[in-house]
């Protein structure tokens, strides 16, 4: 099963709309109305989605180290630096999406690199 992803409120629209056109199942921040939370609920939201979290924010690999050191699951984090562009993002998220389940990413952190 592919990954099912959610956009952190920084990831540009034509990355979601690219995964799309490609069926990766995406739900962005803004969509979900979350848009203002702080990034420990942000997350925590994702997981209760059951979606990797999707961010430029290199804070969340703190907050995912915390939660590893403390026991406390999350559904997983792909980061990538925000100077990728959009070509570069969809085809390693389309690429990470269809190569990973949702177990191999469940505590996890992982770089999208070009």
């Amino acid at each position: 099963m592919a990954l099912r992803l959610y956009m952190d409120v920084h990831i540009p629209r034509a990355v979601t709309v690219g995964l799309r056109t490609r069926g990766i199942d995406v739900l962005t921040a803004q969509e979900d109305g979350t848009q203002e939370l702080p990034d420990e609920e942000l997350l925590a939201r994702a997981t209760e989605l059951d979606r990797v979290i999707f961010t430029f924010d290199k804070d969340f690999k703190r907050i995912s180290a915390e939660r590893q050191r403390q026991g406390i699951e999350f559904a997983g984090v792909i980061y990538a630096q925000a100077l990728f562009g959009v070509g570069v993002c969809v085809e390693g998220l389309y690429l990470m999406a269809a190569a990973l389940d949702e177990v191999e990413m469940r505590n996890s952190f992982e770089y999208l690199i070009r």
